[in-house]
């Protein structure tokens, strides 16, 4: 067989003959009971009491102290970057190899992207090699970094948590310190990974998650931010809430802000889902066990797994294939879409759009050899029957 053929027959033996898209929503809870309970009492835009109750079940859930739900995970990078600072002609460290809501907040700011490169041999971040980076690049100047090429400053380093799968966050915690740039962190993707034992989009200044359908969990359109910073979540829900203030008859608002918070009868589909995340993560964790069985067993190709100190959510099963094979990885996605199975590349490298490819960058040789060996294969937790 050709390795279309083989990969192809892998997939049908765990997920069988039915087609399958790349991710689908499961609802098998209370979903349709606290949705039909916002339509009957009115509550249904940005106030209600279950924008108050996910907020508390999300940060219960990460540990984290605060959680502030917004409109959709782009929102959230937004506010968040916002919320800490970053403003027009700063610098943020973001990786190449992403989605471009990753990126797009920071244009949003007036800022600019400083893309940075992925391991070799896993979509992460190559954090050794940052380092060595930033070695080159970086002054400290007044207790901030900036860049000695054009003098921008470094305002941020927005690590992605890529396919649910954590950054070693220890050592970008190290070098955070050391360079004097925050940390925020785009857990979008990784609801339910954790790093030591700790939830992913915690160990930052502000970490954001996202609901959008596709997610491990939905809201239908949703995200979040967390953090430990009681003054930074005032500041991030005032700003998320049009930067209203409180006030019986008036509107008043002392600052731009965005119109951003979450509505009601989206949260309720959300608190519905956290209900059931655990079942979820198991879901699609035994599936990751079931594909890298038969994926085993195909020469130059190898299942995506979690490194060592991270549990992964698995949110999407990723298929790398071997260097010597990369020229065939369009031909696996057409069979695999051909079969009926949702197949996908990843996404395009932000510095090959034509919006950020002046933007400056470290070499990318990592992301361009991942970027062209990653095939994402089905991957929703309904493909798995407890």
């Amino acid at each position: 067989m050709t390795l279309s053929e083989q990969i192809t027959s892998a997939v049908r033996s765990v997920i069988g003959t039915n087609p399958a898209a790349l991710h689908e929503p499961l609802f098998e809870g209370d979903e349709e009971k606290l949705t039909r309970e916002c339509v009957e009492t009115g509550w249904v835009s940005s106030v209600g009491k279950f924008v108050d109750a996910f907020e508390r079940g999300l940060a219960e859930y990460t540990g984290a102290s605060h959680a502030i739900a917004v409109t959709n995970g782009t929102a959230a990078l937004h506010v968040a970057l916002v919320a800490a600072g970053v403003g027009r002609s700063d610098e943020v460290l973001v990786p190449a190899l992403t989605f471009i809501g990753t990126v797009n907040p920071i244009a949003y700011c007036g800022a600019t992207p400083h893309f940075i490169d992925s391991l070799p041999n896993a979509p992460e971040i190559d954090i050794e090699a940052l380092e060595a980076y930033l070695d080159g690049i970086l002054e400290l100047r007044g207790g901030s970094a900036f860049n000695k090429s054009t003098g921008a400053r470094l305002a941020a380093i927005l690590p992605v948590h890529v396919f649910g799968h954590p950054v070693d966050m220890d050592h970008l915690a190290d070098i955070s310190e050391r360079y004097k740039i925050p940390v925020i962190e785009d857990a979008a993707e990784a609801m339910g990974s954790t790093y030591k034992g700790r939830h992913a989009g915690t160990f930052g200044l502000l970490g954001t998650l996202s609901f959008n359908g596709n997610k491990i969990i939905t809201t239908g359109g949703g995200g979040a931010v967390l953090t430990n910073d009681a003054d930074l979540a005032r500041r991030i829900k005032h700003l998320s809430t049009t930067a209203r203030v409180a006030h019986r008859m008036e509107f008043i608002h002392d600052m731009v802000g965005y119109n951003y918070r979450m509505p009601n009868i989206n949260a309720a589909l959300g608190v519905a889902q956290l209900r059931n995340i655990n079942n979820f993560v198991l879901r699609k964790r035994i599936l990751a066990d079931r594909y890298a069985a038969v994926i085993e067993k195909i020469p130059a190709v190898r299942l995506l797994r979690e490194g060592n100190d991270t549990q992964s959510n698995y949110w999407l099963q990723t298929l790398i294939l071997d260097e010597e094979i990369a020229d065939q990885r369009d031909q696996v996605l057409s069979a695999l879409n051909d079969a009926g199975y949702g197949a996908r590349p990843v996404w395009r490298l932000m510095h090959t759009l034509p919006m950020f490819e002046s933007s400056p960058r470290m070499d990318l040789s990592g992301a361009e050899g991942m970027a062209a060996r990653i095939v994402n294969i089905p991957s929703g937790p309904a493909l798995v029957q407890l």
